[in-house]
């Protein structure tokens, strides 16, 4: 059985993370987050992440008991209370906080993936919490076996990319490269990936007729600029997305949605040598 603990009062500190610290600060004291809705919720309890606390509205509890292991710390309040904690009216009435945990380092899942097919999404410039979140629930549907991120994407836990990803950040291997050049390259030299750069180039294959290897890795640029000389350079491959009526390119998410389906979906297989 969950603790279950009424809150009657905005200053009570058991509930501060929820009322007045902000994502960057429960990231940088203690490595945590914050997720929302009880669907997203539900996917947090179900996974590896270890939990500090639920806040729910009374009337949300039967729902939630059966999602929450025994020993986990709920705060209990009413919906108006819930809304006076968070600060807006929040008709889901659940919320966690929950530590990251330790992130994966591409030496070792290497290792793993040894020489079966994978597939990668390297994410050098996210910048945009929603597209984000929008390319992990891409990543996930596609069955994307990991998500690389360079060292100036935003945060894949804050609260509006977690939400958006309906928890896909969860279940997904994330690393995160603190070198994006270099990690390039090792995939593509050490590890035997075909690195695809996504671009608006002349010159560059499109998507159509390009055909699928077995271990590739899907280079998304940055949401305004795309990706740099110096990431499509370390690059083998580069496709593009034919556009019409004057449209030069899609949405980030929507363009890795396309570039995924094609590869996972209908591409042939690279011969190989």
């Amino acid at each position: 059985m969950p603790t279950l603990i009424e809150i009657s009062s905005l200053d009570d500190p058991r509930i501060v993370a929820y009322t007045r610290l902000k994502e960057r600060d429960l990231s940088r004291e203690g490595g945590r987050f914050i997720a929302e809705g009880h669907l997203v919720v539900q996917r947090l309890l179900a996974s590896r992440f270890r939990i500090e606390s639920l806040l729910v509205a009374r009337d949300r509890l039967d729902a939630m008991l059966g999602h929450i292991p025994s020993g986990t710390t709920v705060y209990l309040a009413d919906h108006g209370m819930i809304n006076r904690i968070v600060g807006f009216q929040f008709h889901s009435g659940v919320m966690a906080v929950a530590f990251k945990g330790i992130p994966a380092v591409l030496g070792d899942l290497a290792r793993i993936w040894a020489e079966q097919p994978v597939t990668l999404m390297i994410l050098p410039d996210i910048t945009k919490t929603d597209n984000l979140g929008s390319l992990f629930r891409i990543a996930a549907g596609f069955s994307v076996s990991a998500v690389i991120l360079g060292p100036r994407c935003c945060d894949p836990f804050y609260r509006q990319s977690v939400r958006v990803s309906m928890g896909a950040v969860f279940s997904m291997p994330i690393l995160q490269s603190d070198d994006i050049i270099a990690d390039l390259t090792s995939l593509r030299i050490s590890h035997g990936f075909d690195l695809v750069a996504t671009v608006l180039a002349d010159g560059a294959q499109p998507l159509a007729a390009a055909t699928r290897p077995r271990r590739l890795a899907v280079v998304m640029g940055n949401e305004n600029t795309g990706l740099t000389p110096a990431e499509v350079a370390a690059c083998n491959r580069r496709v593009i997305i034919p556009m019409g009526l004057g449209v030069d390119s899609l949405n980030v998410s929507v363009a890795a949605a396309v570039t995924l389906y094609h590869f996972t979906q209908i591409a042939s297989p690279t011969a190989r040598p």
